[in-house]
């Protein structure tokens, strides 16, 4: 394993990186409701990233034994957990979606996160399933300090949903993030307090839970990227970018648009940093 540690021109570029990924997902919050589809959720994004003159690091995304990815963004709905492709099928009240939006700065950097969206008036259990999948990765984050170590976080996420009745998919986790894409450390969403690799100042990873309201067993769809609850239950995903801080942690991809930081969360003064 070897990961990266960034210097404070990279801590800068990445700030970069993140802001611009998450401006993203706030230029798409109005437009998505009822009626539109995720191919217009797709080219919506590739509008504006290429506005701010940053590209999609997912189309045409290739890892050895995949066909190549389709889509600017992922569009996740329902019982897809991850990786869900663009498609004309029109959204519908009462559908959730994951849009999972990285993109890739002209100086080489990435960025990576991704929210949940309620299309109209959903049922009480996805609205809960996508509370307490967005909580869960917050008490991930807050696990963030020098000295503490990746089981740590995947325990605090664990410990949570399965204490409310739902269960983490366990073959998806978090990665280390900046000139790669995909770097190490993995940040699995499970685990046990005090193992797993230790947090230092300057690691940049994502935490990004997905949590099903039924069984946590997936299974691939024949397109080779398209990955669904095994018995069709709602699953919901939220991503954040994380760095680790001298004094804890400061979350990359918050903005303006994002969603408040629930009040349990203790390390607010590192978040908003």
């Amino acid at each position: 394993m070897s990961i990266t540690i960034k210097d404070e021109a990279g801590i800068a570029a990445m700030r970069t990186a993140c802001r611009l990924t998450a401006e993203v997902l706030d230029q798409l919050t109005p437009l998505i409701r009822p009626g539109i589809t995720t191919l217009d959720i797709d080219r919506w994004s590739a509008e504006f990233m290429a506005a701010q003159g940053t590209r999609s690091a997912t189309i045409g995304y290739q890892p050895p034994g995949y066909p190549p990815y389709p889509g600017h963004v992922c569009t996740s709905v329902n019982h897809v957990v991850c990786h869900g492709m663009p498609a004309d099928k029109v959204l519908k009240k009462g559908d959730i979606v994951n849009v999972d939006v990285t993109v890739i700065t002209p100086e080489g950097w990435f960025g990576d996160t991704s929210r949940m969206f309620e299309i109209g008036e959903c049922s009480i259990a996805a609205r809960r399933l996508c509370q307490l999948t967005y909580d869960s990765m917050w008490l991930g984050i807050d696990q963030v300090k020098p000295g503490a170590r990746l089981g740590d976080v995947g325990h605090a996420i664990q410990s949570f949903i399965e204490g409310h009745g739902l269960s983490v998919v366990r073959e998806f986790c978090g990665h280390g993030i900046g000139q790669v894409f995909h770097d190490d450390p993995q940040v699995l969403h499970y685990g046990k307090p005090g193992t797993g690799v230790e947090l230092v100042p300057g690691m940049t990873f994502t935490i990004e839970p997905m949590v099903n309201i039924g069984r946590r067993e997936i299974k691939e769809m024949p397109d080779g990227w398209t990955i669904v609850t095994k018995d069709r239950s709602l699953s919901a995903q939220w991503e954040h970018t994380v760095l680790v801080t001298p004094t804890g942690y400061e979350v990359l991809t918050r903005s303006a648009g994002s969603p408040a930081v629930p009040e349990f969360v203790q390390g607010m003064a590192q978040a908003a940093a």
